[in-house]
């Protein structure tokens, strides 16, 4: 971007800057020893032209919608409509997270996203024995269809994006959304939402599962190749860096493993027969946000640069949509504490400006009591309406991509690039030339238990040392209880559930329920895409449970092989 003679007079005013203005402060000594990111990152003082000397303009950062998509993935961005703020709603009951929904919707939430109780989310009804305790206790508890439809009464689903994050069982939740679009008259191609369905992370981080890794991942891609004959704007797999990020991995290695399970599901996907271009633009992913705002600036848009050159180089992918990273961002849960909880509306602010700069396509704040208890009526305002006044107020919407060009910018996201990398082909090596393969294998071996678990080890350390300071928790401290007005679970949420899964159970065909659930088991044995099999079950009220263990039966309970030493 410069030319050698332009360097020279940079690099020799540098030289003079240092030795005549930088050299007397330095004297006097810096706040720190060490200047670092989150993620243990060290950061130069200063950045100049030489830092970006190796730039092609045109190769590496290009123009907005175009590849490499650097510098975002469409060309107007937040001037042409700005992110989904996609507030992450759910508990107890389905009545209780309906009122939750109705009043997002009318407080200006533009999508909806949907939170499951520890029973949902593993595949389990809420009379089970194992959800003693649990049932609406973290999010909402979904037995059987009855539920979705009181969860969504009142809500046109052809009119709003729903999110659904769930995995193990999050083929049954997709075909209960599909089997409520049925009943609304809305057209299955009209639908759009997303769901997370990324099995591949819960193995290497989140540790929620039925199956083990490799049928996991049969069933993942029956929902891709369901979605791109019946719902094509309904995105069937969220790749998440989230959950990696939260076990405590570096910003690299959030993006690295991400961008590998992703390319995983794509080789699954081509194995199958699919066609690149024809289901890669179905794809997307979901990534934290945490508070070293440049480090993440850098994170986004390197990993979009990586996600674009791979797709097109590895598997060939022509159309733009193929190779267009699109991402929802959530901020750091990880990062909120119960010390001072009105702190983590900063940190939390901090971390969504850092999501918009990056350009995120929708956008999930966390409400400032989270360290303590689910979200209270007034946390979620507040949450949603840091968004809003980062969307209206700041002037952050208003510039495509207002953080390139910078020096400190571009250099972090060369670097951040190469580090993703590396850890990709290290992935793609221990596979044999095959991402799947790899990251299969690197479930097996530990392999991003250690990484994470090392990388999480090295932040404690500089925590307890006070190396990295956390306002209110180590340092800036007082001696104060914190009282917020938290969010209560009604203890007679689970007697409404099972009572209405009692009701469901008993007004239900058992002849028909029966037939389902036999013609999916067939389905599995024969190797057939599931999904249709699981929408017919659904629509006879068969619960998640009872769907869930059908799968159980064929390929058994799956048993980590491997701990964290």
């Amino acid at each position: 971007m410069f030319d050698e003679e332009d360097l020279a007079e940079i690099r020799a005013e540098r030289e003079r800057w240092e030795s005549e203005t930088l050299e007397p402060f330095l004297e006097k000594g810096e706040r720190k020893d060490e200047f670092v990111t989150v993620s243990n990152h060290e950061v130069d003082r200063l950045y100049t032209p030489e830092d970006v000397a190796d730039i092609d303009y045109d190769e590496d950062l290009g123009y907005p919608g175009e590849p490499p998509y650097t510098r975002g993935p469409y060309p107007t961005m937040y001037r042409g409509r700005t992110w989904t703020m996609r507030q992450f709603a759910g508990f107890g009951t389905a009545e209780e997270t309906n009122e939750r929904f109705h009043y997002l919707i009318d407080e200006g939430q533009t999508g909806l996203s949907t939170a499951f109780d520890m029973p949902t989310l593993m595949g389990i009804d809420s009379d089970h024995p194992m959800s003693e305790g649990e049932v609406g206790k973290e999010g909402v508890a979904v037995d059987t269809l009855r539920d979705m439809e009181v969860l969504f009464d009142g809500i046109d689903i052809s009119e709003i994006s729903t999110s659904f994050t769930i995995n193990p069982s999050a083929a049954v939740i997709y075909a209960m959304y599909i089997a409520l679009a049925d009943q609304q008259g809305v057209d299955r191609k009209e639908v759009r939402g997303t769901l997370q369905n990324d099995m591949l992370k819960e193995f290497i981080a989140q540790k929620e599962w039925v199956i083990p890794p490799e049928p996991s991942l049969d069933v993942v891609t029956d929902t891709v190749e369901f979605a791109v004959e019946e719902t094509p704007k309904f995105h069937p797999i969220s790749v998440s860096g989230y959950h990696i990020r939260e076990a405590g991995s570096t910003a690299a290695q959030e993006a690295a493993f991400t961008l590998a399970d992703g390319f995983a599901y794509v080789e699954d996907c081509l194995d199958r027969g699919l066609e690149i271009d024809e289901f890669a633009p179905l794809l997307s992913f979901f990534f934290n946000s945490h508070n070293s705002i440049f480090e993440e600036v850098a994170k986004f848009r390197a990993s979009r640069r990586v996600y674009a050159r791979v797709m097109a180089e590895w598997y060939g992918a022509e159309a733009d949509e193929s190779k267009r990273l699109k991402f929802h961002t959530q901020t750091a849960g990880q990062s909120l504490t119960a010390q001072q909880p009105l702190n983590n509306v900063v940190r939390t602010t901090i971390q969504a400006l850092a999501g918009v700069l990056g350009g995120t396509q929708s956008l999930h704040t966390n409400s400032y009591d989270e360290a303590l208890a689910l979200p209270s009526e007034e946390a979620v305002r507040v949450a949603l309406r840091t968004q809003q006044i980062i969307a209206e107020e700041s002037g952050a919407a208003d510039i495509v991509d207002p953080m390139g060009g910078s020096f400190a910018i571009e250099t972090l996201t060369d670097e951040m690039e190469a580090e993703i990398m590396e850890y990709i082909e290290e992935i793609r090596d221990i596979g044999e030339g095959s991402v799947r393969d790899g990251v299969l294998e690197g479930i097996e071996q530990g392999y991003f238990h250690r990484e994470i678990q090392d990388a999480s080890y090295e932040y404690q350390k500089r925590v307890d040392a006070g190396e990295e300071v956390v306002v209110g928790v180590n340092q800036y401290t007082i001696d104060e209880e914190p009282d917020p007005d938290i969010l209560k679970i009604d203890p007679e949420t689970r007697d409404r559930q099972l009572d209405r899964l009692e009701r469901t159970k008993e007004e239900r065909d058992d002849a028909e329920v029966e037939a389902t659930l036999e013609a999916l088991s067939d389905a599995i044995d024969d190797g057939e895409n599931v999904m249709p099999y699981i929408i017919d079950a659904v629509k006879a009220y068969v619960t998640m449970g009872e769907i869930m263990e059908v799968f159980e039966e064929h390929y058994g309970a799956y048993q980590e092989k491997i701990g964290l030493a």
